[in-house]
């Protein structure tokens, strides 16, 4: 069995991040643009898909207090460092955080909608004088493709798209998953624990103060966990997490996939459950492998951005899974889970990226759980239940369809709700 094909997709779908990973993004293509030219911007232009525009339109920027793209150009403008990657906001202080607050308001920041069949594309336009440089990053959240100084192109690479539907770059499958993570070396899932520590910290932060809609909060109800259901414990514990990075906290998290709320969730649940059911450490590391590799296995086929919401699509069955085999299970009810997730909670949208999208994760992971004890009392989903198919990969296909084909459309009319209302 190829070990190193599992591995090398976790190394390199799961990164640390901060703040909202479209903005951060946009922030990234901002902040090479910004070095490229060697001054203060004094216009920036952006041009971005309506993927990105509709995942960054509502979420707060780290520090700033503001949410949306002005204010996390303004910033990456300000401090931002591309080579920290998604963490390229991260050496901005309380100063440059008002810096950036005032070259928001100067209007001298335009964002536009680019027509472009790419759900994960930014151009950045950035002017001082006579001279501009130009940024893309496409297809992921940090492949800068194109960068350039006036007439002279500095780099360029050909851009390799993912698109939804196509088959998986890692060319994985649940039971391959499902062997690689039980028989592994231990010693070979310890750097998941990095990641954890990241998203605990959050976690714990989301609890202690008062951000966004206070989902996790407000669930845990300052309860401890030897009160709480498995059920409210994993969703609260959770939900915290993305509270607070919702609301611009300036702690960095770990990203699964591209998104760090696909990284809370796919982590965090099985990092809970497997305190409140008491499991070891072994047990806990496999199980969250076992998450993270059905996660970026699904988002393999649905694409890094999507009309559906990637926690609860991608995440969250991977969370159920995990809590399966925390349970008990094996490979068979952790088939069951995937088919009851995909029958359960297929149809979630994505309306952006906000304080609500706490919300959407408790949802999820309450569906998570119940689908876990489905499938560890024998119960699956089959074909007769809409777009299940026979297996699960080809659920998993299915459902790459229905976020493709079916909900195309749908983008635009999110979209334009959003910006009209």
């Amino acid at each position: 069995m190829d070990q190193a094909k599992y591995l090398d997709a976790m190394y390199q779908e799961i990164k640390p991040a901060l703040g909202c990973t479209e903005p951060i993004a946009v922030a990234l293509a901002v902040a090479r643009a910004k070095e490229t030219l060697g001054c203060l911007p004094e216009k920036v232009d952006l041009y971005v898909s309506v993927n990105i525009l509709k995942n960054a339109m509502g979420v707060g920027i780290p520090g700033t207090g503001m949410v949306g793209l002005e204010i996390a150009t303004a910033l990456s403008c300000i401090a931002g460092q591309s080579q920290y990657g998604l963490e390229v906001l991260s050496g901005a202080t309380a100063q440059d955080c008002e810096q950036a607050r005032q070259m928001a308001r100067k209007s001298c920041i335009h964002v536009h909608t680019k027509d472009t069949d790419e759900k994960l594309y930014i151009e950045v336009h950035a002017s001082a004088g006579e001279h501009t440089a130009i940024c893309i990053i496409q297809g992921t959240h940090t492949a800068i493709t194109h960068v350039q100084l006036d007439d002279q192109v500095i780099e360029h690479y050909s851009a390799v798209s993912q698109h939804p539907g196509a088959s998986s770059v890692y060319n994985m499958d649940v039971q391959g998953i499902y062997h690689f993570i039980t028989t592994v070396e231990l010693d070979k899932l310890s750097f998941l624990k990095d990641g954890l520590a990241l998203n605990d910290t959050i976690a714990r932060e989301g609890l202690r103060g008062e951000y966004g809609m206070r989902v996790g909060k407000v669930l845990q109800n300052g309860r401890a966990m030897e009160d709480m259901s498995l059920s409210d414990y994993v969703c609260s514990y959770t939900a915290a997490a993305a509270d607070a990075r919702m609301a611009g906290s300036t702690l960095p998290v770990m990203s699964t996939a591209g998104s760090g709320n696909q990284g809370i969730t796919a982590s965090l649940p099985v990092a809970a459950a497997a305190r409140k059911l008491g499991c070891d450490e072994e047990k806990m590391l496999r199980a969250q492998a076992l998450s993270q590799l059905i996660t970026i296995h699904i988002k393999s086929h649905i694409g890094k951005l999507s009309p559906l919401c990637g926690c609860a699509i991608a995440a969250s069955v991977g969370s159920s899974a995990g809590i399966v085999f925390l349970m008990g299970g094996g490979l068979t009810e952790i088939l069951y889970a995937i088919q009851n997730m995909i029958a359960d909670i297929s149809g979630l949208i994505c309306d952006g990226a906000k304080s609500s999208c706490a919300l959407k994760i408790a949802s999820s992971l309450a569906s998570a759980i119940q689908c876990a004890k489905l499938a560890m009392a024998g119960v699956g989903a089959t074909k007769l239940d809409g777009i299940i198919a026979e297996n699960p990969e080809s659920s998993i296909l299915n459902l790459a369809n229905l976020g493709a084909a079916g909900m195309e459309p749908a983008d635009q009319v999110i979209l334009n709700m959003m910006i009209t209302k």
